[in-house]
């Protein structure tokens, strides 16, 4: 079956067509009459992605305005470029993929991908951005051994084969499997994309290929690299752009050389959206995101600092915000958190302690954990009875959703934890009631989490009463981030607490990767992910019947031909997890605080805050907010 993405169709979802003659923005006005940038119908594609606002159901907005954020270091750097959310292809409100950047692509079978780019686009600097843009990422960096020592993204990879890349023409490319790749274009359009293109004219001085050694030589000696992989790569992140000298095609581009505390990003000229008007988006001139401790922001936040603001702010910090509203003139909106679980138990099932690993495999462990919290009463004492008790697993949002999934083991039963942790062998106690481990030590349990969230560490003291009643301590342990993560990767972890599922709204579309050992990141069996990462050559190779299989059912994914097959997978998978309690959700559904500056328009007042899909802001295009008033 073919499906073509067409005109047609793109005209009745309303994403593109005709613009109404473009009007030159004021902020570029003076450099376009000095000749140091060229008139705008010169600077936007010939045809341009139109968004239709009212259509949208949005206010035409005017051009203008500085949204200051506030942000906790440089790697929130990468933020800009989620909430911009410009890739090939992106996800609509309704999760259907669309062309953004692409013009259109046709896809064949899920095997034949041909992309159609927009004529005349250019990159940020009014360099063109054609074929030889995707040549360079495939040739140079991809199959490049120096850039890619582990070859091409798994996302390029079919039944573990490599694609057939062939150029059309310089607005045409086409990418061809002999197997189905239904992960490929989910993965263009995710929140943290697959790349398969890079600005070529730029990045050729740091290849030895295309750049003069004598050069190439000095650019290392200057940048402090070994070599000049290591210059590439650093010169070359668009992820998290720390390199102004990087051309983009986001809408805004960052113009502030690390290190610094306080960054300014600008509009990109050559943007490749307008709106109906024939205004190029984005509507605001600057983003300025200044560094600082993260505690303090959710102050700084209530003496109107920001503009609109959602990280490093907490549910606990409602009442705190709302009470300022009105004298800073800001709104305080509650959008529902996109994870499968608030909070989550991650038991980790490579633990390297040989006893704790044997406990931790036996799902009637899990089991009995599961059912030995109250999670009415932690739903009530720190949300107000305004979050959902459940596993972690899909929201209701999701059609893939099934009420048995997200209550499975999660029915507060205390006396059949008990007898299931009397069955898994710790029966014995000690002289204070607390349970024993075979070898005599008390089955004490160090909960490791990133760093010092107050309500983690509110979560886990009502957890702890709870586990107390079955004769298990537990201690919080937080740390810095990046410790934290290498502490669960090397096996000294017992257990951690983190959020669920990144993507608790997916339909049978999105590869069900998270429910399976398949990425070191999963806390709950990271040395399997790792192994399956690196194709064997590190970690530990999957020893368990059940996560086995979760991983064959993922290879299924990869190869099926019909939505249909990838459903029945999907729930399989679903329900694998719900009976098996690879992770022990504790609530979702739980309020996000987004503090929204009372002069900027076009901001959802309820909506979906969610890493995948949709870049938190990014699905709901920021670059169509706007302000009724500059704010500069």
């Amino acid at each position: 079956m073919k499906r073509l993405v067409a005109l047609a169709l793109l005209l009745l979802a309303g994403l593109t067509g005709a613009a109404a003659a473009a009007i030159e923005t004021p902020f570029f006005a003076e450099r376009v009459a000095t000749g140091k940038l060229p008139a705008i119908d010169q600077r936007l594609p010939e045809q341009p992605r139109v968004l239709d606002m009212q259509s949208m159901g949005r206010i035409p907005g005017k051009p203008g305005g500085t949204w200051r954020m506030l942000m906790g270091d440089q790697r929130d750097l990468r933020m800009v470029t989620l909430y911009s959310y410009a890739r090939l292809v992106v996800f609509d409100e309704k999760l259907q993929l669309v062309p953004d950047i692409l013009e259109s692509f046709e896809d064949q079978d899920d095997k034949v991908f041909t992309f159609h780019l927009r004529k005349g686009h250019k990159w940020s600097d009014g360099q063109p951005f054609t074929a030889e843009d995707f040549r360079y990422y495939w040739e140079d960096v991809a199959l490049n051994p120096k850039l890619s020592p582990t070859g091409p993204n798994v996302a390029l990879l079919a039944n573990g084969q490599k694609p057939k890349f062939e150029i059309i023409d310089p607005e045409t490319i086409r990418f061809t499997w002999d197997t189905p790749n239904p992960a490929f274009l989910p993965s263009l359009a995710a929140s943290q994309p697959v790349y398969i293109f890079m600005p070529a004219h730029y990045l050729k001085q740091f290849n030895p290929r295309y750049a003069g050694k004598d050069d190439l030589a000095k650019k290392i000696k200057d940048a402090h690299v070994k070599d000049w992989s290591a210059l590439h790569e650093r010169m070359s992140r668009q992820y998290r752009p720390e390199n102004p000298e990087l051309p983009t095609l986001e809408p805004w581009r960052n113009t502030t050389p690390p290190p610094a505390d306080f960054f300014v990003f600008e509009r990109n000229p050559f943007y490749h959206r307008v709106d109906e008007n024939g205004r190029q988006l984005p509507y605001i001139d600057k983003i300025a995101m200044m560094l600082g401790t993260t505690n303090l922001i959710p102050a700084k936040v209530a003496s109107g600092e920001a503009d609109l603001q959602a990280r490093y702010i907490n549910f606990e910090d409602y009442t705190f915000l709302k009470h300022a509203e009105q004298a800073n003139n800001y709104q305080v909106e509650l959008w529902q958190q996109g994870y499968g679980a608030r909070a989550a138990l991650m038991p980790n099932l490579n633990a390297a302690d040989p006893i704790w690993r044997k406990i931790l495999r036996d799902v009637r462990f899990r089991r009995a954990l599961s059912l030995g919290i109250n999670r009415r009463d932690i739903n009530r004492v720190l949300f107000f009875g305004l979050a959902r008790e459940s596993g972690n697993t899909v929201l209701p949002e999701s059609p893939l959703y099934k009420q048995s999934y997200a209550d499975a083991y999660t029915n507060y039963d205390p006396a059949e934890a008990n007898r299931l942790l009397d069955l898994v062998g710790l029966d014995k106690r000690d002289g204070e009631g607390f349970r024993l481990l075979p070898d005599g030590r008390r089955a004490d349990i160090v909960i490791e989490t990133a760093e010092n969230d107050t309500v983690d560490t509110d979560i886990l003291e009502l957890v702890g009463d709870d586990f107390a009643k079955l004769g298990i301590r537990i201690f919080n342990h937080p740390s810095q981030r990046d410790a934290f993560r290498q502490r669960i990767f090397s096996g000294q972890v017992i257990m951690s607490m983190a959020e669920g599922l990144d993507n608790a709204v997916p339909t049978e579309k999105f590869e069900p990767d998270a429910l399976a050992p398949s990425a070191e990141s999963q806390f709950q069996w990271s040395r399997w992910g790792l192994y399956f990462e690196s194709g064997g050559s590190q970690g530990e190779a999957v020893d368990m019947p059940e996560p086995q299989h979760l991983l064959d059912l993922l290879h299924d994914w990869r190869h099926s031909t019909s939505d249909a097959q990838r459903k029945t997978i999907w729930d399989e998978m679903l329900s694998i997890n719900a009976d098996q309690v690879y992770t022990i959700g504790i609530v979702n559904g739980t309020q996000q605080p987004v503090v929204v500056d009372g002069n900027m328009r076009n901001v959802p007042k309820s909506a979906l805050f969610s890493f995948e899909p949709g870049s938190f802001f990014g699905i709901y295009m920021p670059d169509t907010f706007w302000y009724d008033v500059k704010s500069e």
